[in-house]
């Protein structure tokens, strides 16, 4: 014989017509739910034979909020910093945190995972960080199950709901024209995933600022990388052996940066004596590496602060209450100069002229 499916927290809620916010809140005997939807939802699980997880319904019963965090991000310092924010916000506000990595494989979310793991463990909100949030599949899932959730730095083009970010395209144009400003003509530039939002905002950031500088972009001077140490650590190899190699490189993350000032140093050569290096986000490593980067600060941990703030005005909305406009939060970056960045010097390396071949 088949066997039968579990019936989950949608099909209670499907048969009771609420969302599955308010079979939820029935679950963790929230006092916002109206007697008679109340008595729906249990009348529905009743007939659908509908047994909660245990486990999560111990979690669940403690104060504060039960919130999941989904993340497919192959930044490790970023990832660092926002975790570190979000337990610390849910420590202060006396939340809960279950953080989950959603694979099948490198590419493929297991969007039954999240169907099925994060909505019938009674988790009340959801964190979406980049790049799931631009993955559309996804939201459209999120929008069906009717779970309160926020995307961090999602494709605002497309994306309608709540949200916090920055603005990544002026943070990039900004450390961009702050190296021409040094007298800097050639600029490597090293990109992120290509599925990856922040990838492509930064590579405009870049090519505006060259732009507004009166200066043409030039293809070869950009590299691929994928937000990894190692990937900055090849995508600055392949500059370095440009016919006519950059005198600065912006990487656009801090894990890439790191990689490139590696590789520089392993070809004899000097940063920002030979070469300039800088990066984005400013996590942990920024400050700690030699010589420390110049960069630019992403508020990482504010925004997991501003994305669990979100998430509690959302969940504690009753339905049918408060307004329809989604929120979204744009929180402010800053460029932090350390050393890793200088004016180029007379007699400038060229790729013949040193150890990188």
């Amino acid at each position: 014989m088949t066997k039968k499916p579990t019936p989950t927290i949608k099909d209670v809620a499907d048969y009771a017509s609420v969302s599955p916010m308010t079979v939820s809140r029935v679950l963790n005997n929230q006092d916002i739910v109206k007697e008679s939807t109340r008595r729906r939802v249990l009348e529905a699980m009743r007939a659908l034979n509908y047994r909660p997880n245990l486990m999560a319904r111990g979690l669940a019963g403690r104060s504060g909020l039960f919130i999941g965090l989904i993340y497919r991000n192959p930044s490790y310092g970023y990832l660092s910093e926002f975790l570190l924010g979000a337990l610390s916000t849910c420590r202060r506000l006396g939340h809960n945190l279950v953080v989950e990595e959603p694979f099948l494989d490198r590419k493929m979310v297991d969007l039954e995972l999240i169907e099925r793991r994060f909505l019938d463990t009674s988790i009340q909100a959801l964190i979406v960080v980049p790049p799931l949030s631009d993955d559309p599949q996804l939201i459209d899932v999120l929008e069906r199950t009717g779970i309160a959730y926020v995307c961090v730095s999602p494709r605002l083009n497309t994306y309608v709901g709540a949200s916090v970010g920055m603005n990544d395209t002026d943070a990039a144009r900004d450390m961009t024209d702050y190296l021409l400003g040094l007298g800097h003509r050639r600029v490597g530039f090293i990109m992120g995933p290509p599925d990856h939002r922040a990838s492509e905002l930064r590579l405009t950031g870049y090519k505006q600022a060259l732009t507004e500088r009166g200066m043409a972009f030039d293809a070869s001077l950009v590299g691929q990388g994928d937000f990894t140490y190692v990937s900055g650590m090849h995508a600055a190899m392949a500059l370095l052996d440009n016919g006519a190699a950059p005198t600065a490189i912006f990487a656009s993350n801090d894990d890439m940066a790191a990689g490139a000032i590696t590789r520089i140093h392993q070809c004899g050569l000097d940063v920002p004596g030979d070469i300039s290096v800088v990066g984005f986000d400013d996590t942990a490593a920024a400050a700690t590496i030699w010589p420390p980067l110049t960069t630019i600060r992403q508020p990482i941990r504010e925004m997991a602060n501003a994305a669990i703030e979100t998430l509690e005005r959302l969940v504690g909305r009753t339905e049918g209450s408060g307004s329809d406009e989604p929120e979204r939060s744009r929180l402010p970056y800053r460029l932090v100069v350390r050393d890793s960045a200088a004016p180029p010097r007379q007699g400038a390396w060229t790729p013949a002229s040193s150890a990188a071949g």
